[in-house]
């Protein structure tokens, strides 16, 4: 006679030590010996941590006369249920071996947290969650799925709970709806939210429409065939939206208030009677993120150069769509005069005290890690101060000397908070700034890439637009694109006009495929382009 074998993939804060220590009590208490073990993740989100647990019957025991050896780790094609607080880590417990056709109950949440491989990819990193849901269909004895982090939202409670509930009502345990709840009830700590969460877990499964034993039998077309390991490194991609398709409900609208002033009714007013139908949802788009980022006159600069692109030949469709939404987004750079007005959102703060649920009686305390260095700090200042602090020299290691090291600021309290609402209210003050007059040059210096493509080949100059999507985040990350970019826009030079859509195509998502430049760099070969 073999233990019963349970692996459980939780990320830090979803429960999923409680949940173990449930199920070891859970055997003690009905006449079973149990042992569990765990191995923290790297970190919350490049590996989450594994709890493994071996019940064995008291009983048997005796009658074997000995004490049963149990296992510290789950090996692979030996486990006979993994719990998996999240799609990707199911996913995990399926490369790893822990998933197996002829034995292995999975009970796993639909919902998706992002991985740090996926949140830090140059392109789009998301993976297919359908592709990992065939995966572990095909995988799996029996497969249980719901969305459980809805269901612990519902319930005030955390997945911890849902799993403990969805695993009773699975019946793959020798012990009855009432020795579950009775375990919860010893724990003593959230014991009525727990309870509750348990019993809408234990509910949806025993209705059966979360439970697809042949789930592997239905159709997924190409999905289904794409390797677990490809979609586990990121590789598979979410499909993209299609080109020029309108922004979602509620993106147009402008905050409350705002089509009460004169100078957003001509905002609007203009694209109406200025641009093409198609082109006017991401455009009154593009004008809010704008007057959000910057004031009305900088979204009429963008509404000038729209304008300048709406003029140029064959320029409708897909080259203005692309245009307006690639330049609204670059002209809304990330610099740390927009991340200290983020920060200090009334919105921001109500959104924090909502997620982890603070009560009217308790205090919120928000620390923020900041670690701003030179180039930061020297491209929020005013332009010849900026430039004079990144030359080398006595000014720019007095600098460095003090941003060597992160430092924590408490918005919550008032002097952190007072200092990033200063940073903040620098935006009167941005277009004198060092980052301002190089994100200008460059965008002006795309613009024009634009029109010259346009004037032969409209299709060139909407991947000349869409290139843009090569310059994001911040720090080393925006150094990155900005490399990548640049190398992408001089092979366009060097080629000239002759130079195909589909190539530069091919570079600019090759410049997205890795953070090294080492796909570009193998493209750029092939078309002589280097």
């Amino acid at each position: 006679m073999q233990p019963l074998k349970i692996a459980i993939m939780a990320m830090g804060g979803e429960g999923g030590g409680v949940l173990a220590d449930w199920i070891v009590d859970l055997g003690e208490a009905n006449g079973h010996l149990a042992q569990t073990t765990s191995v923290p993740g790297v970190a919350q989100r490049t590996g989450a941590t594994i709890y493994y647990v071996e019940l064995y019957p008291q009983q048997q025991a005796e009658a074997d006369r000995g004490h049963p050896v149990l296992a510290l780790m789950p090996l692979p094609g030996d486990v006979d249920v993994v719990l998996a607080s999240e799609l990707m880590e199911g996913g995990r417990a399926i490369q790893r071996g822990l998933v197996t056709p002829d034995r292995t109950l999975l009970l796993a949440s639909t919902h998706r947290v992002f991985s740090i491989a996926e949140k830090s990819a140059l392109g789009d990193g998301r993976v297919d969650s359908d592709a990992l849901l065939a995966h572990a269909a095909q995988a799996a004895k029996r497969f249980v799925r719901f969305d459980m982090a809805a269901v612990a939202e519902e319930n005030g409670s955390v997945i911890g709970a849902v799993l403990f509930g969805a695993l009773a009502g699975t019946g793959v345990l020798p012990f009855s709806r009432a020795q579950f709840e009775a375990t919860i009830s010893r724990g003593g700590v959230g014991v009525a939210s727990s309870l509750k969460a348990f019993a809408a877990a234990y509910a949806q499964v025993q209705g059966g429409a979360v439970d697809h034993p042949a789930m592997a039998d239905r159709a997924h077309g190409d999905t289904a065939a794409r390797p677990l390991a490809a979609a586990l490194d990121g590789t598979t991609d979410a499909p993209p939206a299609s080109p020029g398709s309108p922004a979602p409900p509620g993106l147009a609208t402008l905050p409350a208030g705002a089509a009460l002033d004169p100078r957003i009714r001509a905002l609007l007013g203009r694209i109406d009677t200025g641009f093409a139908g198609s082109a006017r949802p991401i455009l009154r788009e593009g004008v809010r993120r704008l007057v959000d980022y910057q004031d009305p006159a900088y979204a009429d600069l963008y509404l000038d150069r729209m304008a300048r692109i709406a003029a140029l030949a064959g320029a409708e469709g897909r080259l203005l769509d692309e245009t307006a939404r690639h330049l609204a987004l670059w002209m809304s750079y990330e610099d740390t005069i927009r991340v200290a007005g983020l920060k200090t959102r009334g919105s921001r703060f109500e959104r924090v005290k909502t997620e982890v649920r603070s009560g009217a009686d308790q205090v919120l305390a928000i620390d923020e890690y900041l670690h701003p260095g030179v180039r930061e700090i020297a491209e929020t200042l005013p332009a010849a101060i900026g430039r004079r602090i990144e030359r080398p020299g006595w000014l720019r290691s007095t600098v460095e000397r003090f941003t060597r090291k992160g430092r924590v600021v408490t918005t919550s309290s008032l002097g952190g908070f007072l200092l990033l609402y200063l940073i903040a209210g620098m935006k009167r003050w941005r277009r004198a700034t060092t980052r301002y007059a190089a994100e200008n040059a460059a965008i002006e210096a795309w613009l024009a890439r634009i029109a010259a493509a346009a004037a032969t080949n409209p299709e060139l100059a909407a991947e000349v637009a869409q290139c843009q999507r090569l310059v994001k985040g911040y720090s080393e990350t925006h150094e990155r694109g900005v490399r990548n970019y640049e190398t992408v826009m001089a092979a366009l030079s060097k080629a000239g006009p002759a130079l195909a859509p589909a190539t530069l195509r091919e570079l600019r998502e090759a410049a997205l495929a890795d953070e090294h430049g080492s796909k570009l760099s193998a493209t750029l070969a092939r078309h002589a382009l280097a």
